[in-house]
């Protein structure tokens, strides 16, 4: 499990039960690293501002990390974490590697809808 202060998908159900319960969710895969640290910061601080996205960490190492890794979207990444965001349980973006506050809010605003 990773240590973050965002909840965890830790497994195939947790997966499902999100996208289903949620309209939006951002999932970053990855590992406690200096790539993947920013990423998950960025997702703490924007949790209060973004109300309707649900905001998810998934250890990219762990058996669970295999939904992430297979999809389409990220069959071409190299570069951890891994981040997808999803609208009605369907992918609409993502990225590899680091990722800025700025980048994260224009995707979040483009694909999820701007803040509340």
């Amino acid at each position: 499990m990773l240590q973050t202060a965002l909840e965890h998908i830790e497994s195939e159900q947790d997966f499902g039960d999100t996208l289903a319960a949620n309209e939006n969710v951002m999932i970053c895969c990855g590992r406690m690293g200096p790539m993947c640290l920013p990423v998950y910061d960025v997702m703490e601080a924007l949790t209060p501002s973004y109300p309707h996205v649900a905001f998810r960490d998934m250890a990219f190492d762990e058996p669970v990390g295999r939904i992430i890794r297979s999809l389409p979207e990220t069959a071409g990444f190299t570069g951890l974490p891994f981040t997808v965001y999803f609208k009605a349980g369907k992918v609409v973006s993502a990225t590899s590697s680091i990722q800025t506050m700025e980048q994260v809010t224009a995707i979040l605003d483009e694909h999820l809808g701007a803040q509340d």
